[in-house]
């Protein structure tokens, strides 16, 4: 998959079939709109494309609102694009100005001049433009004026699947994470360098790698202790994550931690990519370390039975 940063260095290719959207999560309601385009490419001897944004619209539009928080990193999307087998990925830098083209200045400049769009496929709902005026009858009253078609993935296909970004977000923030990882159709995931921390995991028997994310937009599940799987250079190991305050030691910041089993290599600094696969329990504040160490005890055993499942 090619990966373009700016509209301006995509050059046009024959046939393109292009898809528009945020695509967080890239969710089993996003894979049916990809599918779609992918198949239509085969079918005429095209390319599929999809035209994303970053920022997310609602942090231009709205930035006093700092409560949205995303499902995929710009990174981690590019890399479940990639994997679907879409051939080119634009990503605009989303602005103001952007946000305020009329809609046929957005199909004639953007999708037929600069992508060279010959097949568009949008969701039902899909909306763009100037205070989002342009929909999917905006692209079929313009489609025989600049020589496209358009094709729209009907209501009951998507809502087939019973899912979305929103629902996604709520059941991650809920700790349901077997609900969200259901809806998207593969494990919720964090990437992430391995930072130093105080090494208390380290003294009383559970040693933790401490995993720093940058991006501040990045949803973070809810507190607690989950079944995951660390990716560490291509390798994959069993684990049990916390996240959380740490209380029982009177902690302060939100830590993501994991006690990686069998593993006793140096990684700081590394990147490394958790999946989470299940919610064991909430976070606890203890009378004491004795107390959490025999909770930690129980809590390995439960999740090396999930994992082992």
């Amino acid at each position: 998959m090619k990966i373009y940063h700016n509209i301006d260095e995509f050059v046009p290719v024959n046939n393109a079939v292009v898809t528009i959207g945020t695509f967080d999560g890239v969710h089993l309601g996003h894979r049916k709109i990809i599918s779609r385009i992918k198949e239509l490419a085969e079918e005429c001897g095209g390319e599929s494309v999809i035209l994303t944004f970053f920022p997310h619209p609602r942090m231009i539009l709205h930035p006093e609102d700092e409560s949205l928080k995303l499902i995929n990193t710009i990174h981690e999307k590019a890399t479940l694009l990639e994997e679907l087998g879409v051939d080119h990925l634009i990503i605009t830098p989303f602005s103001r100005d952007f946000s305020n083209q009329e809609p046929e200045a957005y199909i004639r400049d953007v999708l037929v001049n600069r992508i060279g769009t010959k097949k568009i496929v949008i969701g039902y709902d899909h909306r763009f433009g100037k205070d989002r005026q342009g929909d999917f009858d905006t692209l079929l009253k313009l489609s025989t004026v600049y020589n496209y078609d358009v094709i729209e993935i009907p209501e009951q296909d998507i809502n087939d699947v019973a899912v979305s970004s929103t629902r996604i977000r709520e059941a991650l923030l809920g700790g349901n994470i077997e609900l969200a990882n259901t809806f998207l159709g593969y494990p919720f995931f964090i990437t992430g360098k391995v930072g130093r921390g105080d090494k208390i995991g380290r003294t009383i028997g559970y040693p933790t790698a401490n995993i720093v994310i940058e991006e501040s937009y990045k949803l973070i599940p809810s507190d607690g202790i989950f079944s995951a799987i660390v990716n560490i250079n291509g390798t994959d190991y069993k684990g049990m994550a916390y996240i959380g305050t740490r209380p029982t030691i009177n902690g302060i910041t939100r830590n993501i931690e994991v006690n990686i089993f069998d593993f006793d290599t140096e990684i700081y600094g590394q990147e490394v990519s958790m999946q989470f696969l299940h919610f064991v329990r909430g976070d606890i504040k203890f009378e004491g370390l004795e107390r959490l160490i025999v909770q930690l005890a129980k809590d390995k055993e439960t999740v090396l039975g999930l994992l082992n499942k």
